[in-house]
């Protein structure tokens, strides 16, 4: 992920005050000045996650080019691979850097917007939620017809991501009643590929993923199903900077604010087929 800056720090800051209609920071921490003396924003993205980031583009690139000029900054993106946890992520990418030499970022997006994930990790600031994901499953109504609940997936091939939320809920449903029906894919845009090339009968995936890659063709129903070790509510993600950058934190949530009043947030996942779900 990568940092962002300003390019004068009290000059384009006011400017940037009045076009949000806020108030200035009384003073700015140490970091926050690196940011405005630097004119550039630097904002973590995940590597490999359509649709919100991937080589070709994604919902999260789109935000942190919408956020970096609507703070009046110039982008810097700071890809990066998913590491063993979230602690480990953040720490990477918000608040110390990796070993390597990679990082931190100004600003990291796509983090779960959790109290437990907050108090374990104090050295960030968690906040600006912008998405509510959910997990479902789509199936081809060709090949089943009606869907009542799990068991009418019972015998039916369903694919999902390897070391997923998805894969964690199905594999442990019924205490495993599905194992053997399961097909795992590197990504769930490959499972969902499948599906649509008739290889599988369902897909097990985050609502965000189903919608981006078959964009509301017929031929599959959205259902959900109630999975006993998952809330039902889904979860909501935002993005996380250092816990010394208030005025950071302010300037992001403003820009978020202003994004989601104007429809910008909304015709972002749109162009990527994706119904942004209010947290």
């Amino acid at each position: 992920m990568t940092k962002i800056s300003y390019r004068a720090c009290i000059a384009i800051l006011a400017l940037v005050c009045l076009f949000l209609g806020i108030s200035p920071p009384v003073r700015a921490g140490e970091d926050f000045s690196k940011i405005t003396q630097s004119g550039i924003l630097k904002v973590a993205v995940y590597n490999e996650f359509a649709p919100f980031s991937a080589s070709d583009g994604g919902i999260d690139i789109d935000l942190a080019e919408a956020l970096a000029k609507k703070t009046g900054l110039k982008l810097s993106l700071l890809p990066f691979p998913a590491g063993d946890d979230l602690d480990e992520d953040l720490r990477n990418m918000v608040w110390k850097g990796h070993y390597l030499g990679y990082g931190p970022a100004d600003v990291m997006l796509h983090v779960p917007v959790d109290p437990r994930l907050m108090k374990q990790n104090d050295k960030v600031e968690i906040f600006a939620p912008y998405h509510r994901e959910v997990v479902r499953l789509v199936t081809d109504v060709r090949k089943v017809p009606q869907l009542e609940n799990l068991d009418s997936i019972a015998g039916k091939k369903i694919g999902m991501e390897k070391v997923s939320i998805s894969a964690v809920v199905l594999l442990g449903a019924e205490d495993g009643k599905f194992r053997d029906d399961v097909k795992i894919y590197p990504t769930a845009t490959a499972a969902l590929e499948q599906l649509k090339a008739g290889e599988l009968d369902g897909v097990v995936a985050n609502l965000s993923e189903i919608e981006s890659v078959l964009r509301a063709d017929p031929n599959y129903r959205i259902s959900e199903v109630a999975f006993q070790r998952l809330p039902p509510k889904g979860w909501v993600v935002g993005m996380a900077v250092k816990k010394s950058d208030p005025e950071l934190v302010k300037l992001l949530q403003d820009a978020t604010n202003a994004l989601v009043a104007s429809g910008e947030m909304a015709a972002i996942f749109a162009k990527h087929g994706v119904k942004v779900l209010t947290p």
